[in-house]
């Protein structure tokens, strides 16, 4: 009879933070890892310790121990101390698909660099697992993964399987079935061992499809074991049917791979929730965090980086120290724990510092770049602007722009001397502010001072923009335009070439599409509940008063119309409960003021919202809904480098509770930016900057709701509706903040379309809705200590310019940047359509890569669908 192989794999599961701060942590992890470097030094027989992959931990360590490095290097080499391939242990359904691949770049840099990095994707603790994750892991020669979350028995009754993803990559996988923690409280008693091994070592062997089980030692930030290896050694003389060793789990995976067969296949995404806790509905716990998390990602990867290049091609430095610095805040952020925002109030304080300080960093580092080009550009008016453009294509648009104007009217111009439509939506006087923080360098030198200076929000017209490239427009003073400011009123109805949107009289919005004469009502309304959850799940109270913007009193509704932009604003108040007590009795006694401004721009197929809510209320949460009349069965939205589909209810909501699941098997759902419903005719999708979280709903699944926000009181409750039993997390750890008190915002989109469902034309738009043109003002009286002081440059450069690297037709970008470790520019697209292949154009044969950027050697003439691929293009 064959023994089976009980792979000991000694372990810390090290949270950064979590109802600790990561000071706390940092501090305790100096003394964790200088025990496991001296345990491991002295014992050659503790042949191998995991630190929980994350390579962000031995930087950490080094920052306070450099002497270190040296002893780092032997024992990471050695692979007796594993590292890698994370930089720390990410979320992987709201962080975005370039967060987890940068997690994934630096994270097996830094601990290649240091000797080794592990070959195992390996997430201990993540609420869910990403669909497209195969193939990530793959690009970074990642073909083996161990996780715990994700898989429930009814669709998997051993722990080994074969994990398809959504491109159709394959990897061998490995459920760690009782958690990460399953073996950490040891006894050391002889009496109580064997009986302790034949219990949890036979739990694994009855998960297991071969003689090798996985028994991993060690838990949150545990100490390590320095008498395993004499432990593993008693376990051998106590049981001689098994066979004990300590492991590692690329060890572990070597011995499996010898014995696996006819293994069964998981395709897609893993988010069941059966065994172990996924907290669906994470998605919008701490909106304020999630939507900073998610617009300084967009940031990055669809402004910072594009505008990057672009100053980079022009001669200018990339700034890899700067960008790494950025990232690592996002990383520190992404990790699961952190993202999830299932956390005490304090440690939420310092996620949201660490937010303030990659937005300070990253805006400024475009301004410099920006300010780098438009300096030497021949300033041929007072009031000059670099318009950039992030995308590879030209763009054509409505723009917006914040820039200081003169009080006097004029015309905006193009280089040609073509007169663009514009709009000013507000403006500050700032003149003295302004003017008198100017420093002239070279006083011979003219430089025209304006009597009146304002700081205004502007909508302007633009005209292709070059692709991956800037333009440049100016203030033309000589010349007035009839219209400066756009003309309110009191009217209820805007429109564009494409859509009419009217207030109905039930509150919501009507809207025409013009094209395809077809009209829809129902469209945004707002939907008040309760949340008798915790920081981890939303839960309904079991008393619940549902309250609906139908029945808002609407204080004000007012229309503002321009050649560029016609806008809506509607401010509802709401009469809620204050908190969940009034609500179980009935109680509306609180306002709830919902002020909403729905833009129609000129030429765009987007209606655009801008919500701010002035939150004076307790553990409730707020969506918005948009009717579609499209009965359905499946939601698209997107996910990884894909598209995925979903059912919008799941049979196992008629049995959880029976088969005592761990949580409901909710339909509340991550995505990336958008999600649809469609049929065969016609469609709607919503975009997001903000929460990325949706549920289908309604009699027929009709109702796409888009999750705004949600509060509670305590980390962590017990016995939720959705939720039944222990809390998770902390039960006695009170978050006040968690209450959102004071003014939220949230913003959004809504397209609508006929005929059949494109993935490409949805997730463009939705690409380009998140990837608004930065604007430099070249203005000489803003020299000074407002800006910097600089100097003047040869002008070297020319009003108009363009990178121009070469597209794929019907793939979307995701990432434009120098490479790491060479002069080149790496572009990275993906395929978004769920069955259709696209072609490859001829000049991108050869330049393949993959996404640790090292060259592939495979030559592709076809972008499969889900599929993601890099390129290098040499300088």
């Amino acid at each position: 009879m064959t023994k089976t192989k009980v792979h000991v794999i000694p372990h810390s599961h090290w949270d950064r933070e979590w109802y600790f701060t990561s000071s706390r942590s940092t501090i305790y992890l100096v003394k964790h890892l200088k025990e496991v470097i001296e345990t491991l030094e002295a014992k050659e027989d503790y042949h191998f310790y995991l630190m929980d992959a994350q390579s962000s931990l031995i930087e950490d360590y080094l920052r306070y121990c450099p002497e270190d490095k040296t002893r780092l290097e032997k024992l990471i080499a050695e692979k007796r101390l594993i590292t890698g391939p994370w930089y720390t242990q990410t979320d992987q359904l709201v962080i975005s698909q370039e967060s987890i691949v940068r997690n994934l770049l630096y994270g097996t840099r830094i601990a290649r660099e240091m000797g080794h990095s592990m070959a195992v994707g390996y997430v201990p603790d993540a609420f869910g697992q990403g669909g497209n994750m195969p193939q990530i892991y793959k690009e970074f020669g990642i073909s083996k993964f161990l996780f715990w979350r994700g898989v429930a028995d009814n669709r998997l009754k051993q722990t080994e399987f074969i994990w398809r993803g959504d491109d159709g990559t394959e990897m061998l996988a490995e459920q760690i079935p009782f958690g990460y923690y399953y073996g950490a409280n040891i006894p050391e008693n002889e009496a109580e061992l064997k009986t302790y091994l034949d219990e949890q070592i036979g739990s694994l062997e009855e998960k297991a499809s071969t003689p090798n089980v996985y028994f991993p030692n060690g838990l949150d930030q545990a100490p390590v074991r320095k008498n395993l290896p004499e432990l593993v050694a008693k376990f051998n003389e106590l049981d001689s049917t098994r066979e004990y060793q300590i492991a590692s789990p690329e060890t572990f995976f070597a011995d499996l791979e010898k014995d696996v067969t006819d293994l069964p296949v998981i395709a897609g995404e893993l988010t069941e929730g059966k065994h172990s806790r996924l907290h669906k509905s994470i998605f919008s716990t701490r909106a304020d965090l999630k939507q900073a998390n998610n617009q300084i990602e967009n940031f990055l990867s669809n402004v910072l980086e594009p505008v990057l290049s672009i100053s980079y091609s022009l001669g200018n430095r990339y700034p890899h120290n700067e960008l790494a610095e950025i990232w690592k805040l996002m990383f520190e952020n992404a990790a699961h724990d952190s993202i999830g925002g299932c956390n005490s109030d304090t440690t939420n304080r310092d996620v949201k510092h660490r937010y303030k300080l990659a937005s300070d960093l990253a805006t400024n580092l475009l301004d410099l770049n920006m300010r780098l080009i438009s300096e030497k550009i021949e300033q041929k008016q007072p009031f000059q602007f670099t318009v950039f453009n992030p995308l590879p294509y030209e763009k054509s648009g409505v723009i917006k722009m914040t820039t200081y104007i003169p009080e006097d009217n004029f015309t905006v111009e193009d280089t040609q001397g073509k007169t663009l439509e514009y709009t000013i939506l507000e403006k500050t006087d700032l003149t003295e502010y302004v003017l008198n923080q100017h420093i002239d360098l070279n006083p011979s030198r003219p430089v025209y001072l304006p009597e009146k200076v304002f700081l205004a929000t502007m909508l302007v017209n633009v005209n292709n923009l070059p692709a991956l490239g800037y333009d440049t427009i100016y203030f033309n003073l000589e010349k007035e335009t009839a219209e400066q400011e756009p003309t309110q009123s009191a009217a209820t109805k805007i429109e564009n070439e494409f859509y009419e949107i009217q207030l109905a009289a039930n509150n919501s919005l009507t809207i025409h599409d013009k094209k395809a004469g077809r009209t829809y009502t129902d469209q945004m309304i707002f939907v008040e509940n309760g949340d008798d959850g915790d920081s981890y799940n939303y839960s309904p109270p079991r008393k619940d008063l549902v309250i609906s913007s139908k029945e808002a009193v609407v204080e004000s509704v007012e229309s503002s119309i321009s050649s560029v932009n016609q806008a809506l604003t509607i401010s509802f108040k709401l009469n809620v409960p204050y908190n969940l007590e009034e609500r179980a009795n009935g109680e509306k006694n609180n306002e709830m003021i919902i002020k909403t401004v729905i833009s129609l721009r000129k030429n765009e197929e987007l209606i655009r919202f801008d919500v701010q809510i002035a939150n004076q209320v307790l553990s409730h949460r707020l969506c918005v809904t948009f009717a579609t009349e499209i009965a359905s069965k499946f939601s698209t939205a997107d996910q990884l480098f894909a598209p995925i589909k979903r059912p919008v209810r799941l049979p196992e909501m008629d049995v959880w509770e029976a088969e005592e699941w761990q949580e409901a098997p909710i339909s509340i759902e991550a995505m990336q930016s958008f999600v649809s419903l469609h049929d065969e005719s016609h469609g709607v999708a919503v975009m997001t900057e903000g929460v990325r979280e949706y549920e289908i709903i309604g009699e027929n699944y009709d109702t796409i709701s888009l999750t705004l926000f949600r509060t509670f009181s305590h980390m962590g409750k017990t016995d939720l509706l959705y939720r039944p039993g222990r809390a998770s997390g902390e039960s006695i750890v009170a978050t006040p903040d968690a209450q959102l008190l004071g003014e939220i915002n949230a913003t959004f989109a809504l397209t609508l379309f006929e005929s059949s469902f494109d993935e490409a034309t949805i997730a463009k738009k939705a690409k380009e809705y998140l990837s608004n043109p930065p604007v430099y003002q070249m203005s000489d009286f803003l020299n000074g200590r407002l800006i910097y002081v600089y100097r003047d440059e040869e002008k070297i450069l020319d009003a108009t310019y363009s990178l121009a690297l070469p597209t794929i037709d019907g793939a979307i970008i995701s990432a434009v940047k120098k490479a790491e470790d060479s002069d080149a520019f790496i572009t990275r697209f993906f395929n978004p359509y769920l069955q259709k292949e696209l072609i490859i154009p001829e000049v991108f044969q050869g330049k393949e890569c993959h996404l640790d950027e090292n060259k592939s050697n495979e030559k592709q003439t076809i972008l499969k669908h889900a599929k993601v691929q890099t390129y290098l293009f040499e300088k």
